[in-house]
């Protein structure tokens, strides 16, 4: 998401990397010189001793060190160039607009960095950090430099391999997340604004952290100092074993502000497996849509809570469908592991490979029912809905229904054309034109049927809604 550039910035979540940037390089703005001594008569304090049980984050960086390395990358993009004074025409000249001439290609470049995870020369960093580029450079601690080829990159997780021609190179050592705690300590060592090799420290925040447009990664939150140029490098337990590659922060001036994200290790490893072997990445895919359950849709279908991942729809000939998923459904566990935030299914499915079957917990019909889904590979795919507008509240539900037309119906789908909507259904966001598919999971066939769910509701009915080819369940108070 680009940075805000208005005078209130919004919080943004921003790549804690340069990618491709213009420029030249990162400007030193204020250099202090450190000319005066410390007087003889002052003496330096004694060296304050590391609490009990604390990492010894030195240790770590020496030993692991040496396999962190800043990549800076080169690559043409497209731009208008600036038309001299004598061209601008007159209309822009007067308010003081830049004339912009035809584009053109213009040499950018940018930084991050990475993490050997071979000795023959294999490196993890960010997708974004080798996107674009048309030349990879390498350098090691030891100031050794290599031109690298980029093997893959999959932007969906935001994970690029690429390598060197070397051998016998220091290799950071791989942890395991599922054994990471909340609140304990994590180091990171990467390429700040381009100042090679600074470590810094925090605690993890939160595991499994869900973010707008992140691809099924449920990323590690921490509170270690990530900026611009960190990018692709590796976050560190405290045993020194890498458990995350930093991303991502959010940040209302485009730098640390105390929320970093970082990619899994486990996930990180299965693409670069992957891109290795095969020089792409094949994701798991279950073929549903999915929104989240507030509460007003928790009452419609039944649920003790708000929790689960509600299935708007379902792909055609996906795994879902031959595992009998069906629109209505709220997946409320995979594999044992409960769904509480929507969410929570893709990120669970991104640890997953085609082929492998996953057994679902389902709510259908006030009950919970199992079934089981062989994954498929990116044929299909499964995304996010938005969330439903805020549910109205009291009223009736004020909805004139009409059959539809020959001719008219959607492919494949039947239901009922909103000739208006008003009271309850217009505040929930329904307009007229949209298609009413179901009612707390029962087909809208005819009018009828539709009064009849609504009866057999309670406070709220969810109401399935198809507007421009999209289904959301749109939750609406009755009562």
């Amino acid at each position: 998401m680009p940075l805000s550039s208005r005078r209130v910035a919004p919080l943004v979540l921003a790549l804690a990397g340069a990618g491709i940037i213009g420029g030249a390089g990162v400007e030193l703005l204020h250099r202090h010189e450190a000319h005066a001594q410390v007087p003889p008569t002052l003496t330096a304090p004694a060296p304050v001793a590391a609490p009990a049980g604390a990492p010894d984050f030195a240790r770590i960086t020496e030993q692991q060190g040496p396999a962190v390395v800043n990549i800076t990358v080169t690559g043409m993009r497209k731009a208008a160039a600036a038309l001299d004074d004598d061209e601008v025409p007159e209309f822009f000249r007067r308010f003081g607009i830049p004339g912009m001439g035809a584009q053109q290609d213009v040499p950018v470049q940018g930084s991050g960095s990475g993490f050997i995870v071979d000795p023959s020369g294999v490196i993890l960093t960010n997708a974004h950090v080798v996107q674009d580029a048309s030349e990879v450079t390498v350098k090691l601690t030891d100031r050794r430099e290599y031109r690298a080829k980029v093997l893959g990159s999959d932007p969906k997780t935001d994970i690029a391999v690429i390598k060197i021609d070397a051998k016998d190179l220091p290799v950071a050592r791989v942890g395991q997340v599922k054994d990471l705690r909340v609140g304990e300590w994590v180091l990171a060592i990467g390429s700040p604004f381009g100042f090679e090799n600074t470590v810094t420290a925090g605690v993890v925040s939160a595991k499994g952290r869900s973010l707008p447009d992140s691809g099924g990664v449920g990323f590690i939150q921490s509170d270690v100092a990530v900026n611009p140029g960190n990018s692709g490098g590796p976050l560190f337990n405290a045993r020194g074993e890498v458990v995350g590659i930093n991303s991502q922060i959010y940040s209302r001036s485009g730098g640390y502000q105390g929320v970093s994200f970082a990619i899994p290790i486990d996930l990180a490893v299965r693409v670069k497996d992957q891109i290795v072997a095969h020089g792409k990445v094949d994701h798991a895919q279950l073929g549903v849509v999915v929104q989240e359950v507030n509460q007003a849709l928790a009452d419609a279908f039944g649920l003790k809570q708000p929790a689960g991942a509600l299935v708007a729809q379902v792909e055609p000939g996906s795994a879902a469908a031959k595992a009998g998923l069906r629109s209505g459904d709220v997946i409320v566990s995979a594999d044992g592991q409960p769904i509480v935030a929507s969410n929570d299914l893709p990120v669970l499915l991104a640890t997953l490979k085609a082929g492998d079957r996953v057994q679902l917990g389902v709510w259908r019909g006030g009950k919970e029912e199992r079934l089981s889904a062989q994954l498929e590979g990116s044929r299909t795919r499964s995304v996010q809905a938005r969330s439903g507008d805020a549910p109205a509240q009291g009223g009736r539900l004020g909805l004139a229904l009409r059959p539809l037309e020959p001719g008219e119906a959607p492919r494949g789908t039947g239901g009922l054309v909103v000739e208006d909507a008003s009271g309850a259904a217009a505040r929930a966001g329904v307009q007229q034109g949209d298609l009413l598919v179901a009612v707390n999971g029962v087909p809208a066939t005819s009018v009828d049927a539709v009064r009849g769910a609504i009866d057999k509701g309670g406070r709220s009915v969810a109401l399935l809604i198809e507007r421009g080819g999209q289904r959301l369940f749109v939750p609406v108070r009755v009562g």
